[in-house]
């Protein structure tokens, strides 16, 4: 048994080597992740990126879309079959219906293949003809890589910090109050720890629904098919003085360490660690609206994310030998078509801000880091109105929730990033000089010509950084 487990160890790692060889030199594959948290864009993100990468009419970032060196695009079966593949025909077909409408939210892990003819360029490129390479995009959801820093924690560290946090969150108070009647050292009883578990878990839910990005452990929020099991019917706990076998508090830790082994690591192992390239969506308006404790726990979650990444540079050998690193990292503002053009900028320039100690780390590593603002499909047109005696820069959209059109100004952000940081590192409750509002739009009726793909912004600048050196 031992022999043969060897064997096929051996034989794994042979056809590893084969694989990744046959990749560099004949059709090379490009992974590139894609994840964000909750309203952050990954599917729209997704299902445009490949629709415009198939109708490159909208693609003039791109510089190989530009040069007309991309022959053609198309999707191909991915390689991994035991991945649900990405429903980027479902998606797209919502919208561009006639009443078009925001496609379902991820809630698990999916791939995409995109496969790309294209003519090489540089001094070889009168002497062959055209090549392929494959663009594997990976969605996953962002909560579940929150739960990569879980891996160097105990129960007792992470009990601490979610104790500590759930003081100044929505819904904490319940759960304190459960936990000041819980006695840790009283015997399992599992309808106990059921109730604890509900109740740690309907907060995070209305944290996040609060604004809140770091909302950990990510599976009790999209549990999938492990709702209801024991890998994810633990809360946290202050410890006790003792801790007796078969405690509450004992069982609580097993399966925190349980929760850690069979499903952060795994997801770890069998798709994370292969990202080439990673995209973060970050929905920075949503938490500018929602006050300076929620851009600051953005703030915090952003660098908490790029310690998750291995990022550094990736050659042949380190492939052969060590595995692959995150060479690029793009963190992404969504939701640009909210804003006047004349605002893009100010909202870029905060989304570096709100990422610099994670890109700065990233940066150290080897790996090349990027922000910007985008919009995935653009769902509004820009308008200027008078208002007041005074002139508004603002766009003009059909509302999610009557279906109506509606101009909508969100407020002037600040051309100083430091306006919006410092007041959440200060612990400020609220905006002492502005209002930040925001509008939910509904997709817009989409017309387009052969050739094109859905409207966007900046779409074209993220793929050229994230994708254009290797093509």
């Amino acid at each position: 048994m031992v022999l043969s487990n060897i064997a096929d160890g051996l034989t794994r790692s042979v056809e590893g080597v084969a694989d990744t060889v046959s990749e560099a030199l004949f059709e090379p594959v490009i992974r590139l992740g894609v994840t964000g948290l909750a309203r952050a864009g990954k599917t729209v993100f997704i299902t445009s990126l490949v629709a415009n990468m198939m109708d490159r009419g909208r693609m003039p970032g791109l510089a190989a879309a530009a040069d007309g060196r991309v022959v053609a695009a198309f999707l191909q079966p991915q390689p991994n079959d035991t991945v649900p593949r990405f429903d980027y025909e479902t998606h797209l077909s919502a919208l561009t219906s006639p009443e078009p409408n925001w496609p379902d939210s991820t809630r698990a892990v999916s791939e995409l293949r995109l496969s790309l003819r294209m003519h090489p360029n540089g001094l070889l490129s009168g002497l062959s003809g055209p090549r392929t390479m494959h663009l594997d995009i990976v969605d996953y959801p962002g909560e579940w890589l929150l739960d990569l820093a879980l891996l160097d924690k105990s129960y007792v560290e992470w009990s601490m910090q979610a104790l500590a946090r759930l003081k100044t969150r929505p819904g904490g108070e319940g759960y304190l109050a459960l936990v000041g009647r819980t006695d840790g050292t009283d015997a399992l009883e599992e309808p106990n720890a059921q109730a604890l578990a509900a109740t740690f878990s309907a907060h995070l839910q209305a944290a996040r629904d609060a604004g809140y990005s770091d909302c950990s452990p990510g599976r009790f929020l999209l549990p999938g098919d492990l709702a209801g099991s024991p890998a994810l019917t633990f809360a946290p706990l202050p410890k006790p003085e003792s801790v007796p076998r078969k405690s509450l508090w004992r069982e609580m830790e097993r399966r925190y360490e349980a929760y850690k082994s069979q499903v952060v690591k795994p997801f770890f192992r069998d798709h994370f660690a292969r990202i080439d390239r990673q995209v973060v969506l970050v929905d920075a308006l949503g938490a500018i609206h929602q006050g300076p404790r929620a851009v600051e726990d953005m703030r915090q979650t952003m660098a908490d994310i790029l310690s998750a990444f291995r990022p550094g540079r990736n050659d042949f050998l380190r492939r052969l030998l060590r595995g692959r690193r995150v060479e690029k990292i793009l963190f992404a503002a969504t939701k640009a078509d909210h804003l006047h053009h004349t605002q893009h900028d100010k909202l870029a320039a905060i989304m570096a801000a709100m990422t610099r100690d994670a890109r700065d780390r990233a940066d150290f590593s080897g790996a090349e880091t990027h922000a910007m603002a985008i919009a995935s499909l653009r769902a509004t047109v820009e308008e200027t109105i008078k208002h007041n005696g005074s002139t508004l820069d603002c766009v003009r959209g059909r509302l999610l929730e009557t279906g109506k059109q509606a101009a909508f100004y969100p407020g002037a952000l600040p051309a100083d990033p430091a306006h919006l940081l410092t007041p959440g590192r200060e612990g400020a409750e609220r905006w002492l000089d502005a209002e930040y509002e925001v509008m939910t739009f509904a997709p817009a009726n989409l017309t387009l010509r052969p050739g094109e793909g859905p409207p966007h912004i900046r779409l074209d600048r993220a793929a050229q950084f994230l994708i254009g050196d290797r093509l």
